[in-house]
């Protein structure tokens, strides 16, 4: 007995990486997992089939349920077919994983419209397609007089929560999915529906090039930077055990579990009238002084 038998779970990039260590993980927990991807390259270019396959071969041979999925999760239409997927295959949804992302590193002041684009293309609008579907399935089951006890899990990051050197693009998407989930967990709950999001620091084909001497962990007595490492919070948020659970983001790294805290008010001065232009310097020193210091972007000193 696993702590999702029996739930039906869609996990977007989920040939590689962290996505395969979640198929993985769910599977052995006794979930039917539709195992979506495409295939492309870091940058999403190309498309390849196998990758995904031979996921779907581990759970199976494991004696797990799984099938593979190729639909691009940037199509609206593409998104509805991945939900449909998963009914006719398991006759259910519970667990939408947004796991899916590509990157293209570049110094803002070297950054171009199409590189921006792809990267708000494939994270924000990959988000919001598959989830609005399976929102439209759970909320007509809801309606209907059964509770779904549904999970929204997506991925935001490090890069976004803080920033990241040569990353704007990214950075900026993994921001405001973080401020997706947030609404999504606003509105969504009435109907059974909750919503997380997750910030892995974990060796993927992302890190490895951006972070290549944080990464190097394996052969360690404890290989922190394992993507395995990530999967079993991810898991949990998945189960039923996880349902008054919702508006969190959680950093993950290794064997820890970390609670974001969010942005909330700080410091503050009222002068209780309009101010004078030439004051304001000096009640912005007296803020910064009184603040908790922020952490610093990464990939700074």
């Amino acid at each position: 007995m696993g702590i999702c038998d029996g739930r039906t779970v869609i996990i977007t990039g989920a040939a590689r990486g962290l996505g395969r260590a979640y198929a993985l993980a769910f599977g052995a927990e006794g979930a039917n997992v539709v195992v979506n991807d495409i295939g492309t390259s870091l940058s999403g270019e190309g498309r390849d089939t196998s990758a995904a396959d031979a996921v779907v071969e581990e759970i199976t041979a494991s004696g797990g349920k799984a099938i593979a999925n190729y639909e691009d999760i940037t199509d609206w239409d593409a998104a509805k077919r991945i939900v449909d997927a998963a009914l006719d295959a398991f006759g259910d949804l519970h667990v939408v994983v947004n796991n899916a992302g590509i990157v293209r590193d570049r110094m803002f002041v070297s950054a171009t419209l199409e590189e921006w684009d792809a990267t708000m293309h494939v994270h924000l609008r990959g988000h919001f397609c598959l989830s609005r579907h399976a929102v439209n399935y759970w909320r007509e089951k809801q309606k209907g007089g059964s509770n779904p006890d549904a999970r929204i899990i997506n991925t935001s990051s490090g890069a976004g929560l803080q920033g990241s050197i040569a990353q704007a693009a990214y950075s900026t998407a993994k921001g405001g999915i973080a401020a997706l989930t947030l609404v999504q967990a606003a509105e969504l709950g009435r109907y059974g529906i909750t919503a997380n999001a997750l910030a892995p620091s974990a060796r993927t084909r992302m890190t490895e090039q951006a972070f290549a001497e944080k990464m190097a962990t394996e052969g360690q007595s404890f290989d922190v930077m394992d993507p395995a490492n990530i999967a079993p919070t991810v898991v949990w948020l998945g189960s039923a055990q996880s349902a008054d659970v919702t508006g969190c983001v959680f950093e993950l790294e290794g064997g820890k579990i970390m609670l974001e805290d969010g942005w909330r008010e700080g410091p503050m001065v009222d002068a209780g009238a309009r101010w004078n232009p030439g004051d304001v310097g000096e009640a912005v020193q007296k803020l910064l002084t009184a603040r908790t210091p922020p952490r610093k972007v990464w990939g700074t000193a």
